[in-house]
């Protein structure tokens, strides 16, 4: 089965938009070998939008923008292989792409063999210039089916950005491993809030091995620069957004330019023990299990180790507060001793029956693992 856990690894749209080329692209693979990224389980270099052509050529087939990949496709797809990680390409399931380049709609089963021939490991399908009365559903099974007719394993991620409840279907349906839940992302605080903690709400029971809601590529490292900006974040809400990401099993797509990430930016996206919890192989989405007016909240992640993830997230713009973790909340016995770690610091914090809290400040979070003790 493809995807048992959240795919890893990086797209280019947040970053660079239309502004993709063929040494954009070897660089970005280099880099992540290079700091670590590929150690840290991102194996996954994905070209979004605005690689192709204006035109189909003149045999049906798409082909790629010559000015941007002078080597092809193909080559390219061989240079990420090179590097041991694998190649993600993008289309649409309308008449046109966003970016108002061919797309797939009637052509399915043609891209299909053409992307398994150019190696590609990983397509992102979007939803732009659906023509009218066709139905939405029945393109994407479309091309999943095209899909698997190659006989390559192609990780297939549908983006018709939560509109159809795709976390109902796009298994079962279109056969896909992973489906967007909401609009873009962009670069902001508010954003990461709106995806994260507002729209993943009561989709977990829709999510394990195989099978991931996704709400869209990380804004961890951007500052404000690239496609997606709308302000930046700080490193601090950066950590939250990926704790968020961690504790949702969401697939972990970077988007900021791995070529040049800053220490903070580097040192949150390759967190081994955080990334553990995404990675995790029970596949479990976790959940919020309480909240407060104050703008606190407490979400839980049931790991297969028998431990739980739980992180204490403080939404509030200014106000630093003690938040709560029951051992009720967790199905714990009161009389249950338990250890606390924090793992983003990695500290054994210490062995607690009953209930533990802890003080979160504005835009923060506390990530913990709770291991019963037995």
């Amino acid at each position: 089965m493809l995807a048992q856990t959240p795919p890893m690894g990086w797209n280019s749209w947040n970053t660079f938009g239309a502004a993709i080329d063929e040494e954009v692209v070897r660089q970005t693979a280099d880099a992540m070998v290079e700091e670590g990224l590929k150690d840290a389980g991102y194996e996954y270099v994905v070209i979004d939008d605005h690689w192709e052509a204006d035109a189909r050529g003149p045999d049906g087939r798409l082909v790629w923008d010559e000015a941007k990949f002078p080597g092809g496709i193909p080559a390219l797809a061989d240079y990420v292989h090179g590097r041991g990680l694998k190649f993600g390409i993008y289309s649409c399931a309308g008449t046109h792409t966003c970016g108002r380049r061919p797309a797939s709609f009637g052509y399915e089963e043609e891209d299909a063999r053409t992307f398994a021939e150019w190696g590609v490991d990983y397509l992102k399908y979007d939803f732009c210039y659906k023509p009218p009365g066709a139905d939405g559903r029945a393109l994407y099974e479309r091309m999943g089916q095209a899909l698997r007719a190659t006989g390559r394993p192609i990780v297939f991620s549908t983006c018709e950005w939560g509109s159809m409840h795709p976390w109902e279907w796009g298994a079962s349906r279109a056969g896909a491993q992973m489906w967007r839940t909401t609009g873009d992302i962009n670069d902001s605080w508010e954003s990461i809030c709106d995806i994260g903690f507002e729209k993943q709400k009561d989709l977990e029971k829709f999510a394990g091995p195989g099978r991931w809601n996704d709400p869209d590529m990380l804004v961890v490292g951007m500052h404000g620069e690239g496609n997606v900006a709308r302000g930046g974040c700080s490193d601090e809400e950066y950590r939250t957004h990926f704790s968020l990401w961690c504790i949702l099993s969401a697939p972990l797509m970077i988007g900021c330019d791995v070529r040049d990430m800053s220490p903070a930016a580097r040192d949150i996206l390759t967190a081994p023990a955080v990334i553990a919890i995404d990675q995790d192989p029970l596949g479990r989405q976790g959940y919020c299990i309480g909240q407060s007016p104050h703008r606190w909240e407490v979400w839980r992640k049931v790991l297969a180790d028998g431990s739980q993830a739980v992180a204490l997230f403080n939404r509030a713009d200014r106000a630093t507060w003690l938040i709560p973790l029951s051992w009720e909340s967790l199905g714990l016995h009161d009389r249950r001793p338990a250890i606390v770690r924090d793992l983003w610091t990695g500290e054994d914090i210490g062995e607690f029956t009953r209930a533990y809290a802890d003080t979160v400040g504005p835009h923060a979070c506390k990530l913990l693992k709770i291991t019963p003790v037995y």
